[in-house]
């Protein structure tokens, strides 16, 4: 009996446990029918069949009668819980899949190594391209509707287990086994491509399976021939190897392969049999609850260890893959429970775990693969096209030293230079590019290396275009051409070959990594050549010395980068009088770094990155680095929403704000406008300090503030005013530990309760109200929040990514920047904070918009110059940005010319006072139509449609404390460079 409710609480411990996970929860709708099928099997099993589900057993695709006997033995026999085809042909696998799920009682888990996809295996299937290539992506939607396809395809032949993707960071080149397996160098890039991959796998139906932990990346030693031995500190290992597979593991992979290697740090055992490995650290420390598998037992890294199957078990794998000896291997494992090695309970537990994961793929059911015009239902028209689109969005640009990108079509005189095995290969690019622009043609491989020099010689331009990795004997000439004439080096070849070619990369003027030679391909460069396609691509391992991962040149037709300020009416020699503003700003302490960036007419005519991420950091301040925005949040963020919602007809700005929020109703905030709202004239307090309801104020020692500095008051909020920081949160609303119902993040360490919204809304309704005139408040935009999402049945910020950020290609734009971004490329806000109780790094500093999980109306969003000014030029333009409209004319003239009669405001936007320029944060100069907002943190944003322009200046002014930190105001740098953007207009 006491076994019984022992394995009966092991079960309801691990079915909760196994439940958290993303595939659990979405494929099992029923806990009680799944409980029930698992606990059937399970007391219909002896010891030995329960081993046997732990075991994935390797088969060759072959149909033949003596392969049929192995499938069969190790089915009745041995009782096996999966299998792995080795490849083959996708026919012969179905038909060997249907066979085998034909015998046992408890169905296979069928399993595939397609790391890229069916093609990896199996012949004749669409082949996508290989990791490094997908690393070059920045779209990594594209990379989860790849997940996505590959797990339709897999399901169309039985598979339920994908081990893939590669989680490994590629950072020694000279790696023999993952080199072009892995995603990159970059541990970042590398994140986000898994976890982008294996949601798409995931919510396909397949489980992703991340590998090799703890990090295969940087050996030199195939651990399928020997033990690789990896000697990296701790530290290392969680700042580079670890950190790919801690965003997987928070994002809610279904599965993780643990690696043949040595990692010394963690043990003297290979990891793949390391308790501490696989037990302390991955399940423990890094609370992974999803099925872990060994990497092939029959690989020589790890083969000569007698009984490993027992060893990888005991360590705490769930289920071992491909060992040499199947009858010797079970056998060792039957002799480790014998021995008390591990524990019948333990087998149970992995055996329960397996046939949960059974369950969730429908293996309650017998299940048989329909093969019948399988390659049809395989190789789709949608497959194709997202092939190309891969392919064509991991075209990088990898310099374009001299503005050469797109092509000045008034130069003459250009000869394509094609270095290729044979001519039909070139043709596609050569005759995409002379359809519209005239070119030379001439190929290496025919024409002599003097007839070359020859016909070269009186030509202006040279595009040299590579498509074979044979480039040895090629590489002087190109160098001592692109020495004396402008190239442009084009590689239809993949990286290594470009490698190849470094003196050539040198000394050419603009370099293009294209990967492929496909005719998609090669149109798109073409394409982009001519100034009709947008290239985006980055680097995702270094090339050579010089250029390291991530970087690239972005070459956009809507935004030509070679353009001069003189070209759109601007002067030059004044617009860079901005240099000595923002250095001044840094050097009388306003800012530690910032960001100015104008457009006029659309196009870029100044942009510059000035100081670094902290006073105390040698970090520069880089294009892409994101900014808390804060208040700008309102016009960057909210007021799309509003606008979008106005031009579907489901909001007029007559509405009452509580016809949306229902929590206002039955208050004196009920007959509040949506238009008052936006003009900030509802009467409602500048702001509400909602934290203290979550903090237990007896727990202040002192009392919550104090005139003066003492071991209870640390941080100064105010003149002459310090707040407590010894205080204990109230249980009800927060925990300081990752804990089940506390789902939004504060900080690293503070979780806040949903629910904790129902009381910032009641502070809102018993909040006084003061007349309508104007008082700016925050708390009308966190209203505006709540009626978007009311409204719209949708989050604001998912709301905003589908409307508007994923559609116009903001990656940069986002609330809660950690979901994507690491700390080093978000600008710090505060050093020290008294309700984080420590520094602000990638969470909103608002106190309000933290305690709603950093998604809220008036603060919260986290942008790059580039990306705000791109909404603004939007605005500017009407709605409307390359190929589509995202807003109507006529909503965005009605919230762009609306004033109020009370102010000098907006609908929403913040605009100069022409009267009174003190009154605003504007230059003297900026004429009334000019539209924008400001942001606590140092922010603002300015555009002119009398002028077309757009101004944008991002700093983190409130680093490393916002009450000491005037002097962006003082200085009025803002308006100090607006005032300068203004003077440069030729008049």
């Amino acid at each position: 009996m006491k076994k019984i409710l022992m394995a009966c609480l092991l079960f309801a411990l691990s079915f909760g446990l196994y439940a958290q996970t993303d595939f659990i929860d979405k494929n099992v709708t029923d806990a009680n029918a799944c409980r029930n099928w698992v606990n059937d099997k399970l007391e219909s099993m002896t010891l030995k069949q329960k081993i046997g589900q732990l075991f994935i057993h390797t088969v060759a695709p072959y149909t033949t009668q003596q392969n049929k006997q192995n499938i069969s033995d190790a089915v009745k026999e041995y009782g096996i819980g999966g299998l792995l085809f080795s490849g083959g042909e996708i026919g012969k696998q179905i038909e060997l899949t249907n066979y085998a799920q034909s015998m046992p009682k408890i169905p296979l888990l069928i399993t595939f190594d397609g790391e890229w996809g069916l093609a990896m295996r199996l012949k004749g299937t669409p082949s996508f391209p290989r990791n490094r290539v997908l690393g070059c992506v920045q779209n990594d939607t594209l990379i989860y509707e790849y997940g996505k396809e590959v797990a339709r395809q897999l399901k169309e032949i039985g598979v339920h287990v994908n081990f893939a993707p590669v989680a490994d960071v590629d950072n020694n080149p000279n790696n023999p086994v993952i080199n072009t397996r892995s995603f990159g160098s970059d541990r970042e890039a590398v994140a986000r491509k898994v976890v982008a991959y294996s949601k798409g796998l995931q919510d396909g139906g397949v489980l992703a399976v991340c590998k090799h932990f703890p990090g295969h990346g940087d050996t030199e030693v195939d651990s399928h021939k020997a033990m690789p031995v990896l000697s990296f500190s701790r530290e290392r290992l969680d700042s580079i190897e670890l950190y790919p597979f801690r965003k997987a593991i928070e994002a809610g992979i279904g599965g993780v392969m643990v690696g043949h290697l040595n990692v010394t740090t963690l043990d003297n055992k290979a990891a793949s049999v390391s308790h501490a490995v696989i037990t302390e650290l991955l399940k423990n420390e890094l609370k992974f609850s999803g099925l872990v598998f060994t990497d092939a037992l029959e690989m020589k890294g790890i083969s000569n260890n007698p009984y490993v199957s027992a060893q990888a078990l005991i360590a705490g794998n769930d289920m071992v893959l491909a060992p040499r000896n199947l009858k010797r291997e079970l056998d060792g494992v039957l002799k480790a429970v014998k021995e008390g090695r591990i524990s019948e309970e333990e087998i149970n537990e992995k055996c329960r775990k397996v046939l949960t994961y059974k369950y969730a793929f429908g293996l309650n059911r017998r299940p048989i693969v329909n093969d019948k015009d399988i390659m049809a239902r395989i190789d789709k028209a949608y497959t194709n096209e997202l092939i190309n689109n891969i392919k064509t969005s991991a075209v990088t640009v990898v310099k374009d030293s001299d503005g050469m990108l797109p092509l000045d079509m008034t130069l003459s005189g250009t000869v394509v230079l094609n270095v290729s095995s044979t001519l039909s290969e070139s043709y596609t690019f050569f005759n995409e590019i002379n359809k519209t622009y005239p070119v030379t043609w001439l190929h290496a491989n025919l024409d002599s290396l003097q007839n070359i020099k020859k016909r070269i010689t009186p030509a202006q331009r040279v595009i040299v275009a590579v498509y074979t990795s044979k480039v040895d004997k090629y590489e002087k000439i190109l160098a001592d051409l692109a020495k004396g004439k402008p190239t442009i080096l084009i590689c239809f070849d993949s990286h290594k070959t470009l490698q190849k070619l470094d003196d050539v990369v040198a000394q050419s003027s603009a370099v293009v990594l294209a990967h492929s030679s496909d005719k998609p391909v090669q149109k798109y460069v073409a394409d982009m050549l001519l100034g009709t396609q947008k290239v985006d691509g980055r680097l995702s391992v270094d090339l050579n010395d010089e250029y390291t991962a991530a970087s690239g040149v972005t070459i956009d037709p809507d935004k030509p980068r070679r353009y001069k300020p003189e070209e759109f009416g601007m002067y030059s020699k004044i617009l860079s009088r901005i240099d000595s503003i923002a250095e001044y700003g840094i050097m009388n302490g306003a800012y530690p770094g910032c960001h100015v960036l104008v457009w006029k007419n659309g196009y870029q005519v100044y942009n510059k990155c000035f100081g670094t991420h902290t006073y105390n950091s040698d970090r520069k301040v880089k294009e892409n680095d994101l900014f808390d925005l804060a208040s700008l949040t309102k016009t960057t963020a909210t007021l799309l929403a509003v606008m979008k919602l106005y031009d579907e007809g489901k909001l007029n700005l007559t509405d009452k704000i509580s016809a949306y929020v229902p929590e206002m109703k039955s208050t004196d905030k009920a007959n509040i406008t949506i238009q008052e709202l936006l003009y900030h004239e509802s009467g409602l307090p500048a702001y509400l300090p909602f934290y203290m309801k979550a903090i237990d104020k007896t727990s202040c020692k002192g009392g919550m503030y104090k005139k003066y500095k003492d071991t209870n008051h640390k941080i100064k909020v105010g003149n002459n005013l310090y707040i407590c920081t010894n205080y204990s949160f109230i249980p009800e609303w927060v925990s300081e530990k990752d804990t089940a119902g506390y789902t939004l993040k504060v900080s690293d360490n503070i979780f806040v309760k949903p629910e904790f919204k129902n009381v910032v809304l009641k502070e809102i309704a018993d909040a006084p109200l003061k007349g309508h005139s104007y008082r700016y408040s925050c708390l009308n935009f966190m209203l505006l929040k709540e009626a978007v999402e009311n409204i719209s049945g949708m989050s604001l910020d998912k709301y905003l990514d589908e409307y508007f950020y994923k559609p116009m290609g903001l990656v940069h734009t986002l609330y809660n920047p950690l979901q994507r971004f690491g700390k080093d490329e978000i600008i710090p806000t505060v050093e020290e904070d008294f309700l984080r109780r420590g520094p602000v790094h990638g969470y909103v500093h608002d106190e309000a918009a933290a305690m709603l999980g950093g998604v809220s109306g008036n603060a919260g969003l986290f942008s790059t110059a580039k990306d705000v000014a791109t909404i603004y030029q939007m605005l500017l333009d009407k709605g409307v940005m390359g190929d589509r409209r995202y807003l109507s004319r006529t909503t965005c003239e009605l919230f762009l010319k609306m004033k109020s009669k009370n102010s000098r405001r907006g609908l929403g936007f913040d605009k100069p006072d022409t009267g009174n320029p003190d009154n605003g944060y504007c230059a003297p100069e900026a004429p009334a139509s000019v539209f924008g907002h400001t942001g606590f943190t140092g922010t603002c944003a300015w555009a002119d449609p009398d002028n077309d322009l757009v101004y944008v200046f991002l700093c983190n002014r409130i680093y490393p404390n916002p009450t000491d930190r005037k002097n962006l105001m003082r200085l009025k740098i803002r308006p100090a460079i607006q005032q300068t953007i203004y003077q440069a207009i030729m008049k």
